[in-house]
């Protein structure tokens, strides 16, 4: 059974030792607008410190499929996963269904709870009568663009 958006490769958050930190500009960039953004670096930031709030209860994994597009979740997208946070519905899971692990969102449909893709060509998954883990919430997805990665 393959649900498209299925997730591999897991790594746990750990703190590194130093060099983590990567300047931050003091100013936001406009999304349309090119400017020269050198002489507004500000204060330093370590991404892992941004996407990660509970080292101890998150990981990291890569995503694999179309099914997420809606959401920004593409092929090879890492996820960040924290297992603390309670899967509402609405929220983005990583879960495993009659043991395949898959992303999709929570919600409910009337009495049901199902699983959404947020690719239309995808159907909702109920989850009533199968064997069901939810694996965390995913928090943020960090991804190249094209052409951007060598």
């Amino acid at each position: 059974m393959s649900f498209a958006a299925r997730v591999c490769v897991s790594g746990r958050a750990v703190l590194g030792s130093g060099g983590g930190a990567q300047p931050l500009m003091g100013c936001r960039v406009r999304a349309g607008f090119p400017s020269p953004a050198d002489d507004h670096l500000d204060v330093e930031i370590d991404l892992h410190a941004h996407v990660v709030r509970r080292p101890a209860s998150t990981y990291f994994v890569r995503a694999e499929g179309d099914s997420m597009l809606g959401d920004g979740i593409h092929d090879g997208d890492l996820l960040v996963v924290d297992r603390s946070l309670e899967p509402l519905p609405g929220r983005v899971v990583v879960i495993a269904v009659d043991g395949e692990p898959t992303v999709k969102r929570l919600a409910r449909l009337g009495a049901r709870t199902v699983l959404l893709a947020s690719n239309p060509r995808f159907a909702p998954i109920p989850l009533e009568g199968r064997e069901c883990q939810v694996w965390g919430v995913v928090t943020h997805v960090l991804h190249a663009l094209p052409g951007a990665a060598p």
